[in-house]
């Protein structure tokens, strides 16, 4: 699927649309997605045989899925560590609650950044938004970090570089069915 293809399906789907409703078929299908696709030519018809679905009937689902927002986007997964980002940070800002829309939209436009979110403060810890941002070297990210603090207008931050990674793991969403009671996360 080509990313002017999802663009398309989201447009096609229209701006504020209710969730659908997913059926079984949708589960299976989402659940088969969180593992890697086959580096084959035509990827998704292993998926189709796993999900007793026609190739063409997983690619209209995936469309329809798309462009409900159900499923955010496919990409391949980098490993950072492997194409020589072996520094990483991040940085945690303190912004004016009534910024905070307006400053995170701006870090994250920034290349560097993988993550960007806001969270509440408590009075012994007053940042409340996050970016995780990767470079080359340290150097690099207190480049990115300073570049990123003069763009936004942000001048209380902090970069606590990773000091070893203790898991990473892609996630495993489960798919609720009718009835089953979950939070959320």
């Amino acid at each position: 699927m080509k990313a002017k293809e999802v663009r398309a399906a989201r447009a096609e789907a229209g701006a504020g649309e209710e969730r659908p409703a997913l059926d079984e078929a949708d589960r299976a299908l989402i659940e088969a997605l969180q593992d890697d696709l086959a580096a084959v030519p035509r990827p998704f018809a292993p998926v189709a045989a796993r999900c007793g679905l026609s190739e063409e009937e997983v690619l209209a689902r995936i469309r329809r899925l798309l462009g409900a927002g159900v499923i955010r986007r496919f990409g391949a997964t980098l490993k950072h560590y492997e194409v020589g980002l072996v520094a990483n940070a991040m940085v945690v800002w303190r912004v004016e609650p009534e910024r905070l829309e307006e400053v995170g939209t701006r870090l994250a436009s920034f290349p560097a950044v993988s993550h960007c979110y806001a969270r509440a403060t408590t009075p012994e810890w007053p940042y409340n938004l996050y970016t995780m941002i990767h470079g080359r070297d340290r150097r690099e990210c207190v480049r990115t970090a300073e570049e990123m603090a003069a763009a936004a207008g942000v001048k209380e931050y902090q970069l606590l570089f990773t000091v070893r990674e203790l898991k990473k793991e892609k996630l495993r969403y489960q798919v609720q069915r009718p009835g089953e009671v979950g939070g959320e996360g």
